[in-house]
């Protein structure tokens, strides 16, 4: 590389870092904060089109991008963007992507004095709804890309194209169908994305995917109504009794599966490497972990990101808070297998409904609540070789390489539908509270993360990504593990 090329590169980072001494950063963050795209909530409609039409689609625009807003493909959720910048039909392609939407503000159980539609500092920390899923991440991707074609004096070496949607919180419903419909619009040769949290915050992270998940609720309803315990206990069915049996048929009190169908595949022993070493918790609001929990003779890395889970996520019968001494009518559990890729997830649903009817269960329903698919790009692919090497030379050590989240993300979209190569660069951490009272990102991660993108999108210029997108095809079959 020429002494030029390096010194543009510096510069990079110097824009970038003035984002943040300006204000200009988190002014943007801010106002972005303050828009409620609640996709959980019906009422907020209008603004979940607004944060495309006025925050989206204006940035792109100013990176000499152009955007379109598209119908959701499936009626009645909220819309996506599409943006593209091209330089050259013959230079490599980047799909980006992010969400605008948030859940629920849950304002009573904020800490006294913080505001969950106002962003707010705290002792290194930056709170509002949604800045850490996934509006500070997405932020910075921009702001990261407009530092690099500054640099470039209006550049880039490559071509960009943008995905964005605004129900993700809500399970991208008609992301996939929108990628398959706009197949040939989102056509690149890799995938480049910000969600989801680092390893911990201390540990900048790279990760090639993520565990699937399938949802079922199982219940049982007798017919007989609530009846008093007294006059026909012994008598009648309890229906929490039946169902806390058949959910002990399933997972132990120790949390490990009982059956095979639920099981992971071996852990293959790139991704064994990778994972075994890796911390889990020891942050002082980590929950405490329980190390006889779910598989043992694995490493605390192994058994969060390489194998499965099986979780009773909610589980109801009569009351608690005001017991009235009757037999439960009803009762019923929410349960979510998280997967690793080699799961015949397919395969689940009749299962379970096999095993429950062998068991003595044919009367309690099981329903699929719905899932992803699970997804894993391979350590060894070439891209992530390049990224890896990208954030190495800015961070001045190399990143953790994680080759899937123990979370879910709709990663198959862009790995099965679009065929794609996926490397996620998180700007987060996991006890940021998503989703709970008190979201929020560290300011040194967001710093960060300005300087790792700014790198990672100057690079992507340089003849070495040029050379890489040429030979991808070739290298298809690194694809998946």
């Amino acid at each position: 590389m020429s002494l030029d090329a390096s010194s543009s590169r510096t510069l990079a980072l110097e824009l970038v870092d003035q984002t943040l001494t300006s204000g200009d950063f988190y002014a943007t963050l801010e106002r972005r904060v303050a828009r409620r795209t609640v996709s959980q909530d019906a009422s907020c409609r209008e603004a979940l089109y607004a944060y495309l039409d006025e925050e989206i689609a204006p940035a792109l625009e100013a990176m000499a991008f152009t955007s379109k807003i598209i119908e959701n493909p499936k009626a009645g959720f909220p819309p996506l963007l599409i943006g593209e910048r091209i330089e050259d039909a013959n230079l490599p392609t980047v799909l980006l992507y992010g969400h605008g939407d948030v859940t629920e503000g849950q304002e009573e159980a904020w800490t006294q004095g913080i505001d969950p539609w106002r962003m707010s500092f705290h002792e290194g920390r930056v709170y509002g709804r949604g800045i850490a899923d996934n509006k500070a991440q997405h932020s910075v991707n921009l702001a990261a890309l407009a530092a690099v074609i500054a640099a470039r004096q209006g550049k880039l070496g490559y071509n960009v194209k943008m995905l964005f949607e605004m129900s993700e919180e809500v399970g991208s419903p008609g992301l996939e169908e929108a990628c398959d419909q706009y197949r040939d619009a989102l056509a690149a040769d890799v995938f480049l994305g910000s969600d989801g949290p680092r390893i911990r915050h201390d540990m900048p992270t790279l990760f090639l995917g993520s565990r699937g998940v399938l949802q079922f609720k199982l219940a049982l309803n007798t017919g007989n109504g609530g009846r008093h315990a007294g006059n026909w206990g012994g008598v009648i069915t309890n229906s929490a009794a039946v169902l806390a049996n058949a959910l002990a048929t399933l997972v132990s009190a120790d949390g490990k599966i009982l059956v095979d169908f639920l099981k992971a595949p071996p852990i293959p022993d790139a991704v064994a490497d990778l994972i075994r070493p890796l911390p889990v918790g020891g942050e002082p609001t980590d929950p405490t972990l329980n190390p006889a929990w779910g598989e043992q003779g694995l490493s605390d890395g192994e058994r969060l990101y390489g194998t499965n889970t099986f979780e009773i996520v909610g589980l109801s019968a009569g009351r608690t808070d005001k017991p009235v001494g009757a037999i439960p009518a009803s009762a019923e559990a929410i349960l979510q297998l998280r997967f690793v890729k080699g799961t015949d997830w397919q395969a689940v649903e009749s299962r379970l409904r096999a095993h429950l009817d062998a068991h003595g269960f044919a009367a309690v329903t099981s329903t699929l609540l719905g899932g992803y698919a699970a997804t894993r790009l391979s350590p060894e692919h070439p891209w992530v070789h390049f990224v890896v090497d990208s954030a190495t030379r800015t961070l001045g050590k190399a990143p953790n390489v994680l080759p899937n989240l123990g979370g879910t993300i709709p990663n198959h979209c862009f790995s099965d539908v679009l065929g794609l190569p996926t490397v996620w660069l998180p700007h987060s951490y996991p006890s940021c509270n998503q989703h709970a009272p008190d979201e929020h990102v560290l300011e040194p991660i967001i710093e960060e993360g300005l300087r790792i993108a700014t790198g990672l999108f100057w690079d992507l210029g340089e003849p070495a990504a040029t050379a890489l997108a040429d030979v991808s095809t070739t290298s298809a079959s690194l694809t998946a593990e």
